[in-house]
């Protein structure tokens, strides 16, 4: 997982509830990386669960709602580092069907080693957009995050529906309904 990942996420936490928690997570957690990230490095995804759930046990905020949150914060990183993304698409269902073969693609030229989640588009209409996540790290709430903050971003109003097309997570359909 890159690095800035891991940075934007300790910066969250200290920006939301102080440096001695994101200290105090960092201390419960075993990482061989010993918390120290640089935004170009590649750290394992075991790294980023360990951090969340010391986060959860810290602060009483369950981990999916932990990730939604993530989700909706790097959204806006995402935004500010590469704009060019967003003004590629004049609408949050455009946006989003690029992702997987616009975005990501442009992602790994940047970053060849980044281990991305697929985004299949399997229904685009009007009114509806039907995305497929994949990944084996399960991270769909942190991606309903960022679905949530994309049509913000884009002044629509949805509603997005989201359905387990495998039981532990790692597939997962998002219905965006306007």
């Amino acid at each position: 997982m890159k690095g800035m990942v891991f940075t934007e996420f300790l910066e969250m936490v200290e920006g939301q509830h102080g440096y001695e928690l994101v200290d105090q997570i960092i201390e419960d957690c075993e990482l061989d990386s010993e918390g120290i990230y640089t935004a170009v490095g590649t750290y394992p995804h075991s790294e980023m669960v360990q951090l969340i759930v010391a986060l959860s046990q810290r602060s009483n905020i369950p981990v999916p709602d932990l990730l939604h949150t993530f989700g909706r914060y790097l959204f806006d990183t995402f935004l500010s580092k590469y704009p060019g993304f967003f003004k590629e698409a004049d609408n949050a269902f455009d946006f989003f069907s690029s992702i997987q073969e616009y975005i990501h693609v442009e992602v790994l030229k940047l970053y060849p080693d980044a281990q991305l989640p697929e985004f299949r588009t399997i229904l685009k209409e009007e009114r509806q957009l039907h995305l497929v996540y994949e990944s084996d790290r399960k991270m769909s709430t942190f991606a309903l995050g960022l679905l949530e903050k994309g049509l913000e971003y884009y002044q629509e109003e949805a509603d997005i529906i989201v359905e387990n097309l495998e039981s532990d997570g790692s597939k997962v359909l998002f219905k965006i309904m306007k």
